[in-house]
């Protein structure tokens, strides 16, 4: 019983200090770090439309040339 409860006074010594170190060590705030993962989805979301726009106008002159009468030969 006493290793067990070393044990877990240890692991939560541990997970204190290392969520200690991430806050005070972290590269940015967390609104910032919020408004870069926002940009960013927003960047992939553009994208993603515009992509998908010049498949559609892709796929609707394919569809154009399938559907138009052919001509004698």
């Amino acid at each position: 019983m006493r290793k067990f409860l070393s044990f877990l006074v240890g692991a939560i010594l541990g997970g204190l200090v290392g969520a200690i170190a991430a806050i005070l060590l972290a590269p940015v705030s967390g609104s910032d770090l919020r408004g870069q993962v926002r940009e960013r989805a927003m960047k992939i979301q553009d994208e993603v439309k515009a992509a998908a726009a010049a498949r559609r106008a892709e796929l609707e002159e394919q569809l154009a040339t399938l559907r138009a009468p052919r001509q004698a030969e």
